[in-house]
């Protein structure tokens, strides 16, 4: 059985790990840390677990096998790079970090202490992301010349429950959340147009804030390619209601995903049959999550190779994003800092 600790609550998705690790038949939570000492107190007792108030306490238990980081984003590399020299395994939400340096030394410090890291990228597992890689990969689009993916909701928008949203405020908070829609929502869409075209040579972000926070509530990255492909990313905490869409255009055919059916179409006369839309028949079948494959990794003595290189990039394209609607110019990737 690997024994888990809970690191923070800060993130939304914080229960939903949890849950993962309660409900998984070789993992079980026995503490909880938090940088609110009230909200892991409450929390480790609806868990019925020690909370620690000392990370460096909890990180000394011999029992623990590994962590799950839920905390403010700009507080990752310090509790990962903590956790890996403990010798814990990780499993994180995403972004790995705000900066790409910073996403580097944590990945060496995990490299280092010889752990398994695992980034929460559920999008990259699910059936039609799996599909449309393969329809790509094997040419049925031609050459691929867009991708454009959205993802928003409205959770920044008041209700009468929420007069402010029903997003923490906490995550309008530049110091804790490392930026808005872009760096939370975005990662989804990003790590998905990285997964179809690759690496970018630039990007041009442009951000909104409609509800006047100290983030960004809409954002739009643009990744330019030396292929002369254009990669689209939208995101936004200020829809009245939640999307997610997904459009593939190449030269020889298209794919399409809207979230209100799940369900994928494509178009190519390199299908056979027939040159009109074609629901994909495989896309409906998720493989393991990414807290499964971080399970199976410890077990098994394997590494996720994949999902850290992409989210190595989902990182650099995060901080370039940022630094493009900072200065309103397009930035190269090859000028962060690494």
């Amino acid at each position: 059985m690997i024994k888990v600790a809970i690191l923070s609550y800060w993130h939304v998705h914080a229960k939903d790990y949890a849950r993962m690790a309660a409900e998984h038949p070789d993992t079980e939570i026995i503490a909880v840390w938090d940088e609110s000492p009230e909200r892991g107190r409450q929390k480790a007792e609806e868990l019925g677990v020690p909370f620690y108030e000392d990370l460096s306490a909890l990180l000394a238990n011999p029992n623990l096998d590994a962590v799950i980081v839920v905390t403010p984003t700009t507080q990752h590399r310090e509790v990962m790079i903590a956790a890996a020299e403990a010798g814990k395994h990780i499993f994180t939400e995403k972004v790995v970090a705000v900066t790409t340096k910073e996403c580097n030394e944590i990945l060496a410090a995990v490299e280092a202490a010889g752990i398994k890291l695992m980034v929460s990228l559920p999008r990259l597992y699910t059936g039609f992301a799996q599909a449309a890689q393969r329809l790509i990969h094997e040419g049925a689009l031609g050459v691929v010349t867009t991708v454009r993916i959205r993802l928003a909701h409205n959770g920044a928008l008041p209700t009468e429950a929420n007069p402010r949203g029903s997003l923490p405020a906490h995550f309008f908070e530049l110091q804790e959340s490392g930026g808005g829609a872009m760096i939370d929502l975005g990662c989804h869409p990003m790590y998905l147009t990285r997964l179809f075209l690759g690496l970018p040579e630039s990007v041009s972000a442009g951000y909104g804030y409609i509800t006047g926070r100290e983030v960004e509530d809409s954002a739009v990255t643009i990744l330019h390619y030396a292929s002369g492909a254009l990669g689209i990313v939208e995101a936004g905490f200020v829809n009245s209601y939640s999307q997610f869409n997904i459009e593939v255009q190449g030269t020889e055919g298209s794919i399409m995903y809207d979230r209100s059916d799940n369900k994928l179409f494509a178009r190519s006369a390199k299908l056979g049959g027939t040159s009109g839309w074609q629901e994909v028949a495989d896309s409906a079948a998720p493989i393991a999550s990414a807290f499964e494959q971080w399970v199976s990794h410890i077990q098994d003595g394997t590494k996720g190779v994949e999902n850290i290189e992409l989210a190595r990039d989902l990182t650099r394209l995060m901080e370039a994003s940022n630094l493009s609607a900072r200065s309103g110019a397009a930035y190269r990737l090859s000028d962060l800092s690494e």
